[in-house]
């Protein structure tokens, strides 16, 4: 029997998620093979890895033959690419330009499904992008020191309904509401510049804080990819913008840096809530 080890792919986006991903796949004695995106991905990732190759956003033929040719088997997704990439600096070479005008829309799920198609016709498996990392699956209940008021319970509600709707069309995961308003939706501009637009929105109505955001999961998430995410750096647009509240998906949302996440949300006073939906998982993937 082979003592050679067990070894995984990780397709890196930008952020710390292929970090922290590395480095407790790296201390389940799992060798990590890695593929960047030039000018997305953090460079630092090499040195938690065996390998890691760069290539530019699009390419698909070369990046699934290097995995290949080092035995890979089954590769995870993790980190940001941002949807509006879409619209430049995307080199597709020629397998890609095929995958493209196959595609019914240019929604992410589909692109991402369509990519992790092309893997599995080459005996690569994409696994949840939770994958050694469920521990830091947020729990259902209050998280943190303080309960949410009745009014941002209410807005929490309100805003929770409001980000399901939206996530179900793939348009964004994300929303903020104020005293019983949406004032900011996600769409391709990602979760912290809508936290952003949210605050600038309320200013100029002359609420300077009080603002509730909610971030959920798709419904029929598919864990391969997208997995909500929260972290350091979201405390700190919620710290710039004056946001009180977060509810976020229990069980189908990760806390980087958990405990020091919360420990921060407790000394700004922050109150967050992981809330259980029931409803079920994509078929096949599971966040356990």
């Amino acid at each position: 029997m082979s003592d050679q080890p067990k070894k995984i792919g990780l397709i890196a986006g930008s952020g710390r998620f292929p970090l922290l991903f590395a480095e407790q796949a790296k201390r389940t004695g799992v060798e990590v093979l890695a593929l960047g995106i030039k000018g997305v991905t953090d460079p630092a990732l090499e040195r938690l890895v065996s390998k890691l190759q760069f290539y530019p956003l699009g390419q698909i033929d070369k990046p699934i033959r290097f995995l290949k040719d080092e035995g890979v088997t089954e590769a995870v997704m993790a980190g940001k690419v941002q949807h509006s990439s879409l619209f430049g600096g995307v080199l597709p070479d020629f397998r890609a330009v095929k995958l493209l005008a196959r595609l019914k829309d240019k929604r992410t799920d589909t692109i991402l499904q369509a990519v992790a198609a092309e893997f599995a016709k080459d005996g690569i498996a994409l696994l949840p992008s939770s994958t050694y990392l469920s521990h830091l699956l947020a729990e259902p209940g209050v998280l943190t020191r303080r309960k949410p008021t009745a009014a941002e319970a209410a807005d929490m509600e309100l805003g929770w309904k409001a980000a399901k709707a939206l996530a179900g069309f793939d348009i964004g995961q994300s929303v903020v509401v104020r005293d019983g308003a949406i004032v900011a939706v996600e769409a391709m501009e990602g979760t912290d510049a809508t936290i952003e637009r949210a605050a600038q929105l309320a200013a100029a109505h002359g609420a300077k804080f009080g603002l509730v955001l909610v971030k959920v999961a798709k419904p029929r998430q598919d864990f391969r990819f997208d997995l909500p995410v929260v972290g350091l750096d979201t405390l700190k647009t919620l710290e710039r913008c004056k946001v009180t509240a977060l509810a976020l998906e229990a069980r189908k949302t990760l806390l980087f840096d958990k405990d020091e996440f919360l420990a921060r949300a407790d000394a700004m006073d922050v109150s967050i809530q992981a809330i259980e939906a029931a409803e079920p998982a994509a078929a096949g993937a599971s966040p356990k």
